[in-house]
């Protein structure tokens, strides 16, 4: 390779600075666009929600065993893993807690149980945050080795440029250190860009300052040409790629590339850029444009999900009293639930944040559930018992032939029995039929009872009509004492006939009474005879209302009895104040001693009333 005349030598040096001069111009362009992006795009995070403590961390020593290429995914997944291992930790300890309290222990008292994989967890990310620093300590030393090693290279073509003579056999020397230049990895962010800088210039001027021929020189430039054409054609081509992200990433390589390859002639310098600067541009656009669409489908998809929580936080729990109330209101969050799924992620920076708020919203009502749950078994355990009790007190009754009693006793057991809540639904049934059978068995007998009674009270009608037609075909002739017989023995008939139906029993009763009316005062029979045949017959239909009719009734002639006892003692007492040589007094005298008669005569009567009813109670 020949050597430029010495002659060319100014004109070399002019093209050294326009070179020089348009690669520092060039360098602020030759800077790519960077977009910030969210810390969890790009990032696939596994669902670690349904694995136990054990799985957890089996599945954490998994993720950090062996050497780790990507730092970013590993360190997302750990701390899912973390999350979900304590958020289940809390969990089982608050189980434990509660259990605890329910077997009587103080809240105070309480102890959290150790749980050994808790210890062994932290070891694995221990172990691994450890790996992970010696691993950034060995790329930093690495970057600081390759920095002194192209410090090494730039002072070697400093030396290369420093004397110009005999050129020509410094060239496989320049493309040797450019070679090692390629070779050494990355370099300290910081460095960087000084670093290359200096790089250019002194490339440049080696290129500017090279005594070689034109032919050598254009056919340089000519094949660096063609490379940076077809970084172009390539760069142009991201514009097409669907995956923006990874357009974005090859366009840094792209970049990359570009940095690497020589110098153009000066004509074409700007032109190639500005092409490749263009294509760059369009990659970049879409790129930023991409990030701020998904930041606002984001930001939508947070103003969604936050929604979701109000709904669920504003559900009214103290509202829902019945089984209905809580299922239907269950359909709606778990409807609620089904819209969070179909909702993508929040910013990262609130995703985790608005779930934990969405989850404890959810926990509060199902927790409050399951307490209503909790407490409608234990009420409706409690009913059972209570209409276990009111088929007993059925059962004990239905065969009681105390009609009446009973059938009020059993129709407040009905009353009360709807009165009482529902029961747990496989023994609703068999409870209710219990009961219902109870009280089917008393009054299918007490149908038949009556069935029966009423024929006998027919047949009893039947009698005492005819009964009252001979009292009525009774001749009362001169001797009185005959018609008395045949009317006693008559009465005395008419008490041994039962009972008649309810609807004909005043009437028949009342054509009784006006018939033996008749006869006794056709006989002139003194009234006392007549009101104790009367009090007979009302004790037949005391009797027919109960036992308790006949002791009110009792109580009743009790009170009258010691009533005409007090009227009696009051004038006798009376009469004593009385003077029988007194102006009147005589005849004042006999009318309370008439009246003291007609009370104890009275008095007599309510007597002989009692016994006679206390015969009938017995």
């Amino acid at each position: 390779m020949d050597i430029l005349d010495q002659k060319d030598s100014q004109q070399v040096q002019d093209e050294t600075l326009n070179v020089a001069a348009d690669q520092i111009e060039n360098q602020g362009d030759n800077i790519i666009e960077e977009c910030e992006e969210d810390s969890d795009v790009n990032v696939v995070v596994e669902d670690f929600s349904s694995l136990s403590l054990a799985e957890l961390v089996s599945k954490a020593k998994s993720l950090t065993e062996g050497e780790f290429e990507e730092y970013a995914p590993l360190k997302a997944n750990l701390d899912s893993i973390k999350h979900f291992f304590y958020k289940q930790l809390r969990l089982n300890n608050e189980e434990s807690k509660k259990k605890f309290l329910e077997e009587g222990g103080v809240e105070e008292d309480f102890k959290a149980p150790v749980e050994p994989l808790e210890a062994e967890l932290k070891s694995v990310l221990s172990a691994f945050r450890e790996k992970r620093n010696a691993e950034l300590q060995r790329i930093e030393k690495e970057k600081n080795d390759n920095l002194a090693a192209k410090n090494r290279i730039l002072e070697g073509l400093k030396e290369l440029l420093s004397n110009v003579e005999d050129f020509g056999k410094k060239i496989p020397a320049f493309q040797k250190l450019q070679q090692e230049w390629k070779e050494v990895g990355q370099v300290p962010a910081s460095d960087v860009a000084d670093l290359w800088k200096n790089y250019q210039l002194c490339v440049e001027q080696f290129y500017d300052n090279l005594k070689i021929n034109n032919e050598l020189r254009e056919y340089d430039f000519k094949k660096n040409l063609e490379s940076k054409t077809n970084l172009c054609e390539q760069a142009e081509a991201l514009a097409e790629v669907s995956d923006v992200v990874e357009a974005f990433k090859k366009l840094q390589a792209l970049h990359d590339e570009w940095r690497e390859v020589g110098p153009v002639s000066k004509e074409n310098r700007e032109p190639i850029w500005n092409r490749f600067k263009a294509a760059s541009t369009v990659v970049n656009k879409r790129h930023h444009d991409y990030f701020d669409a998904l930041r606002e489908e984001r930001l939508n998809n947070l103003a969604k999900k936050t929604a979701l929580c109000e709904k669920v936080e504003a559900v009214d729990i103290t509202s829902l009293s019945s089984y209905k109330d809580w299922q239907d209101q269950t359909d709606a969050i778990v409807e609620i639930q089904g819209e969070w799924k179909k909702i993508g992620f929040a910013p990262s920076k609130n995703n985790e944040a608005i779930y934990e708020r969405f989850r404890a919203a959810c926990d509060k009502f199902f927790n409050a559930k399951n307490d209503f749950y909790k407490d409608s078994k234990e009420k409706l355990a409690a009913n059972l018992e209570k209409k276990i009790a009111f088929c007993e007190k059925a059962e004990a009754l239905k065969d009681s032939e105390d009609w009446k009693g009973t059938t009020d006793k059993l129709v407040q057991l009905q009353k009360e029995w709807k009165t009482i809540g529902a029961v747990p639904k496989k023994h609703s049934d068999a409870v209710w039929k219990r009961f219902v059978a109870a009280c089917d068995y008393f009054f299918e007998r007490k149908n038949e009872q009556q069935k029966a009674l009423k024929n006998d009270q027919e047949e009893n009608l039947k009698k005492k009509k005819a009964l009252i037609g001979q009292i009525k075909a009774i001749e009362i002739g001169e001797d009185h004492n005959e018609a008395y017989k045949t009317l006693k023995g008559l009465i005395a008939e008419w008490n041994e006939v039962g009972h008649v139906p309810f609807r004909d029993k005043d009437k028949i009763y009342k054509e009784y009474k006006a018939a033996i009316d008749e006869k006794f005062d056709k006989l002139n029979l003194d009234q006392a005879a007549r009101r104790m045949d009367v009090f007979k017959s009302n004790l037949e239909e005391m009797a027919e209302k109960g036992q308790q009719k006949l002791l009110g009734e009792r109580k009743r002639l009790v009170r009258l009895y010691d009533s005409l006892s007090s009227d009696i003692a009051t004038a006798e007492n009376n009469i004593g104040f009385f003077s029988a040589n007194s102006k009147g007094a005589v005849g004042l005298i006999k009318e309370m001693e008439r009246k003291i008669e007609k009370l104890k005569e009275e008095r007599n009567l309510v007597l002989e009333k009692i016994k006679m009813l206390e015969d009938t109670v017995k």
